[in-house]
């Protein structure tokens, strides 16, 4: 049994599709499968029930599972000690990204990261925010870039690097680009065009729905921002999008604050290992590359 087979079958488990966890270890799926056929044969049981396009755990998987976690925990934790004595930080460090971000500094400060310890692989994946919070807290990423609604996580450490206003985004000659400022109610009349349930701004633009007991028709939802704009140009729907993400797009659609949202849509560092030598290397980059004060650190 060896550790990166414990390794894959946490990505299978985890990813329900063996084509999904090989793009996240970075092998191909005939690697993983074969990897896991092997780690089955030497523990005499079938770890999954293999369907037509997902897989779900056996009892004998759902039994091994925590422990293959705790397996690997155990050995960054003898790597994580023996780079606290020899100063030489080694192993491996797992970041997370919420799909369609393009936030440079965070590119700024892995760089920085990898010259400084080229002994670490660095792995980049990228997800919905809920659920990279989720894959920090089980331990399978590192530390993760996440749109959120909220300041603190439960059970996470959390770096607020962006906190904004959420904006209605409409191209010029729509009825809301003559007002100065727009409320839930009025924005609400027209299809919306959003990122979809699991994001940060579409947490806060739900809630804020909920508040008001408004049901918005959403007509369109993409991952990315650009896609949410490029949509709302077209006439599609209201674009709901924070302001730096509509700041992008001022030449051809109007930003106007929604004024009775007054909670922020936020951009998020989250980590749970504060005693991973890679993680605060990396911590301490980010917070250089993106001008951030160990003060200015919420939940920590």
């Amino acid at each position: 049994m060896e550790l990166r087979q414990l390794e894959y079958f946490i990505a299978v488990a985890e990813e329900r599709n063996f084509t999904r966890a090989a793009e996240r270890v970075h092998i191909s799926q005939s690697g993983v499968s074969a990897q896991i056929r092997q780690l089955e044969r030497e523990l005499g049981a079938e770890l999954f029930e293999r369907h037509t396009r997902t897989v779900t755990l056996t009892v004998a998987g759902k039994a091994a599972l925590e422990h293959a976690r705790a397996a690997l925990a155990a050995s960054n934790a003898v790597k994580q000690a023996v780079g606290e004595v020899t100063g030489l930080i080694q192993g491996r460090l797992t970041v997370g990204m919420v799909i369609g971000c393009t936030v440079t500094p965070l590119f700024d400060a892995l760089a920085a990261f990898h010259r400084a310890h080229p002994g670490v692989e660095i792995s980049l994946l990228e997800g919905n925010s809920d659920r990279l919070a989720e894959s920090v807290r089980t331990g399978t990423i590192d530390l993760a870039l996440i749109g959120t609604g909220t300041a603190e996580h439960d059970g996470l450490h959390t770096m607020t690097i962006i906190s904004e206003r959420l904006v209605a985004a409409v191209p010029p000659g729509h009825p809301l680009a003559d007002r100065e400022q727009v409320t839930m109610d009025e924005l609400t009349a027209y299809p919306i065009v959003c990122m979809p349930e699991g994001t940060g701004l579409r947490a806060v633009f739900d809630r804020a729905c909920a508040a008001r007991d408004r049901r918005p028709v959403i007509a369109f939802q993409a991952s990315a921002g650009d896609a949410v704009a490029d949509l709302a140009a077209r006439g599609l729907g209201v674009g709901i999008l924070s302001e730096s993400m509509a700041a992008h797009h001022r030449d051809r659609l109007a930003a106007r604050v929604i004024d009775d949202v007054e909670a922020p849509a936020r951009l998020a560092l989250v980590w749970k290992n504060t005693h991973s030598p890679a993680v605060r290397e990396a911590l301490a980059h980010s917070r250089k590359a993106f001008a951030v004060k160990p003060d200015d650190n919420a939940g920590h």
